[in-house]
């Protein structure tokens, strides 16, 4: 008898554990709980609209386009916008730069170009060897 006693008390607990646990999942707070959209808060969007024609006309196979640029145009107009308006201190800083030599490139690497000698330090970078890096090796002057 008192076998079926300890069953039946355990069935009373695991019956009321059961409910309880599921009473619970009917509460408010929870994993249960979470915000959803509200479906009456949702707009209409306005039907698209054809763009009026200015006067475009679709290309004729076999003629170049009339109005093509160069891509790497089309690219830094993208990137920066075109030309910007400068501003007074840049303009004024400008005038007097004064105007580059357009053959600046040609004559830096003549000899009869006047540099300012950087010294010995820069020559040894510049005549470094290509590579990783592996196998540099640094002195230091006694």
């Amino acid at each position: 008898m008192n076998m079926e006693n300890n069953m039946k008390n355990w069935q009373k607990m695991g019956t009321a554990l059961v409910l309880t646990t599921m009473l619970a999942g009917c509460g408010t707070s929870g994993i249960l709980d979470r915000e959803r959209p509200d479906e009456f808060a949702v707009s209409r969007q306005a039907p698209l609209v054809i763009p009026p024609d200015f006067a475009l006309v679709p290309p004729r196979p076999g003629v170049a386009p009339s109005q093509q640029r160069v891509a790497s145009e089309q690219a830094l107009e993208a990137l920066f916008g075109g030309p910007a308006a400068r501003s007074a201190i840049e303009q004024q800083a400008l005038r007097r730069a004064g105007d580059s030599d357009t053959a600046i490139r040609s004559t830096v690497g003549d000899a009869e170009t006047n540099t300012v000698d950087k010294g010995q330090v820069v020559r040894d970078v510049i005549a470094a060897p290509e590579g990783d890096g592996r196998e540099a090796q640094a002195a230091t002057p006694e």
